[in-house]
């Protein structure tokens, strides 16, 4: 079971650092930005959880293999764009829908591996913690990568994101409560995140917010 989810932790690993990357460019970063926004969505979250679990210094910096995922996944996204050329702005469509498919399983498989690291450091019981912890590995790198990009996060705006990651760390507590493996729980609380994102994103389903007053606009500008 730890092999299984040491697996999920470099799925989510390398399908977050792709997907910051894959951000980062279109944001214009140079190299050196493409790799530290892709490691920075990659393992924020990871460390605002150790945070959060009192772990100084993170986990994450005890494990060169994670840390080293995290660098060849965004230099690759960098070096295929720059092979690219052209032709990969040519074809934004197609690469928002790659990088949404590679966020929403990197999405589940934080929100899995932040409870499970939750459940090992003694949190059993503690239902809200457990889920908050899964929330925010999933989210927290986001979040920063925003942040360092100046942009409102996505997190916050649109498709059911956060929402995503809490029902998929709420599911697998639910299941390892029942008695479910955690090999068939893990997998599918990651799913259920993948699925719920999809379909979110081809549904654009969104949380109710405060209609725009175009006056209101026109007086503020």
């Amino acid at each position: 079971m730890d092999e299984l989810f040491q697996v999920l932790e470099l799925l989510g690993t390398a399908a977050f650092a792709v997907s910051g990357a894959m951000v980062a460019i279109d944001r214009r970063a140079d190299l050196f930005g493409v790799i530290f926004l892709g490691m920075t969505t990659a393992i924020g979250g990871g460390i605002l959880r150790d945070c959060l679990l009192g772990r100084f210094p993170a986990a994450i910096f005890y494990h060169w293999e994670t840390l080293a995922m995290a660098f060849i996944c965004s230099l690759a996204v960098f070096l295929c764009a720059w092979a690219a050329g052209e032709r990969y702005w040519r074809r934004a469509g197609l690469v928002d829908q790659i990088n949404n498919l590679i966020d929403a399983l990197g999405l589940g498989a934080f929100s899995v591996t932040g409870v499970r690291i939750g459940l090992e450091a003694g949190c059993g019981g503690r239902w809200f913690f457990l889920i908050f912890l899964g929330m925010t590995t999933a989210v927290g790198g986001g979040l920063l990568r925003d942040v360092m990009t100046i942009s409102m996060p996505f997190v916050l705006t649109k498709r059911i994101y956060a929402l995503a990651s809490i029902a998929g760390a709420a599911l697998y507590l639910l299941l390892e409560s029942l008695g479910v493996s955690r090999g068939a729980g893990g997998f599918g609380a990651v799913a259920a995140v993948f699925v719920l994102r999809l379909l979110a994103t081809h549904f654009h389903w969104n949380l109710p917010r405060i209609p725009e007053n175009s006056s209101a606009t026109d007086s503020r500008v």
